[in-house]
């Protein structure tokens, strides 16, 4: 594509920002729940409505059934034999809006407000995940405007329960593996670094979720009579969970760290020329110092080095007043995060080992384990990694920053792991944006900027062709 094309596929976007954000408040409307039954009906109306709308914008659209709410799958496969193959992902369905009593105006009901840096959308939905898929959309319908056709060969993929843990997604992606071939996934669905600066998400973290219990005695036990002698569970438990860390912060469970690589210096270079704002990032959650790994920033901590957290303890009495028992079991819940270079069944066979040999004599330990995925990486010098770079660069005048995220995104994992596709993660969301949260908004500038960059992408991977 020349650069006159491209301009006026630009130009088209800022004319017609007011029928692209009209558009979206439509989608907005759509009380899509996936984690609610209630909302059934809705997630499916909006699952039809995005077949809808991209069958009008020219593709082949259809409904993917599944044992539980559809996918929306369509394709535009008309660039030719040499463009590239994108597969682009995202979801309909959005978080709970509850609690309703904190929001300003009604969450299925998106206003256009005015923020400190100008015009937001303020909607359940509205950046996680409708906003940004609107995005691509109106940017991929921009094209097809001023060129009647794509630079690329694009497949739309849109899940609908990707906030009730996608658990169709593994078996769609099997019966769909032919109608999902491509070189590679974009997805919308992460964050920019600051308002003026994009990124690109180069890592994830994986995950290793699980509960551990701790039994005893075959019944809750009076501490008066039986304290002493008796195992007490909580006891057993803490001891345990004690022993976690050293005094370094390190995970203290042997063979944890095996498999992970170090963090090249240039690229520990690039992370430190962010500028990043450790003691502000540390003040904005009430702290004044990092508590992990000692001698890594907290950029390095969080992107590149795996952690263990324990999520909830549980056992004996919880309610007003004392209540002297000793009680027959006790419990916590725990999460890994893991980096690239991790097994997660070997971390969680590690962990196991290190609560049989902490074990008090009397105890027993059961392990539920809830779910295992292991970190993943995008090499940067990949074609489509580089396509972005030039294109994100192009439109904020600045090169992106190459992010990690402590997060874990299982889809992408699954793609992975079922398709053999790696994922390029570009979004234009913000940490303020208060996702999952009372009051979620995208900004103006963020969807209009978004929608520019994304056009520009889209012009780039053909060029890669």
């Amino acid at each position: 594509m020349d650069n006159s094309s491209l301009d006026a596929v630009l130009a088209h976007i800022d004319a017609n920002i007011d029928s692209s954000r009209a558009r979206w408040f439509d989608l907005l409307r759509i009380p899509s729940i996936s984690a609610q039954p209630a909302h059934k009906p809705d997630c499916i109306r909006a699952a039809a409505h995005m077949r809808d709308l991209l069958t009008g914008m020219g593709f082949e659209a259809r409904l993917s059934e599944t044992k539980g709410l559809p996918g929306v799958i369509a394709t535009h496969h008309h660039a030719g034999g040499n463009a590239p193959r994108v597969l682009f992902y995202g979801h309909y369905d959005v978080q709970p809006a509850d609690p309703i009593a904190l929001w300003h105006s009604d969450p299925f009901d998106p206003q256009l407000v005015e923020g400190p840096d100008g015009a937001r959308v303020v909607a359940r939905g509205a950046v996680d995940d409708k906003g940004q898929v609107m995005m691509v959309l109106e940017a991929i319908r921009a094209h097809l405007a001023v060129n009647r056709a794509l630079p690329v060969n694009l497949t739309v993929l849109l899940e609908g329960e990707e906030e009730c843990g996608s658990p169709s997604l593994e078996a769609m992606l099997d019966a769909e593996r032919a109608a999902l071939a491509a070189d590679f996934v974009l997805v919308a669905d992460t964050n920019m670094w600051n308002r003026d600066t994009p990124a690109i998400t180069t890592s994830l973290r994986g995950l290793a979720a699980l509960e551990l219990r701790i039994t005893g005695p075959n019944r809750d036990l009076h501490s008066g009579l039986f304290g002493g002698p008796a195992l007490n569970p909580i006891r057993a438990l803490t001891r345990i969970l004690g022993d976690l860390f050293d005094e370094t912060g390190t995970i203290a469970i042997p063979g944890f760290y095996d498999g992970i690589a170090e963090i090249p210096a240039d690229v520990l270079a690039s992370w430190k020329a962010t500028g990043f704002d450790e003691a502000g990032w540390l003040a904005a959650i009430g702290l004044d110092r990092a508590s992990g790994e000692q001698g890594r920033s907290v950029l390095e901590q969080n992107w590149s080095r795996p952690t263990a957290e324990i999520n909830g303890i549980f056992g004996g009495y919880q309610g007003a007043g004392s209540k002297t028992v000793i009680p027959a079991e006790a419990g916590a819940k725990l999460t890994f995060r893991l980096v690239p270079g991790q097994n997660p069944d070997a971390v969680i066979a590690g962990f196991k080992r290190f609560v049989q040999q902490r074990l008090l004599p009397g105890a027993q330990a059961h392990f539920e384990v809830y779910g295992a995925s292991p970190g993943l990486m995008v090499p940067i010098d990949a074609p489509f990694v580089r396509a972005a770079r030039g294109a994100l660069a192009a439109e904020f005048g600045k090169a992106p920053v190459l992010a990690g995220c402590g997060a874990s995104i299982p889809v992408v994992e699954a793609f992975e792991r079922q398709l053999g596709l790696q994922t390029l993660l570009v979004g234009f969301g913000l940490d303020d944006d208060c996702i999952h949260s009372p009051n979620e908004k995208f900004e103006m500038r963020c969807f209009h900027r978004g929608m520019r960059a994304e056009a520009r992408m889209l012009a780039a991977f053909g060029m890669e062709g």
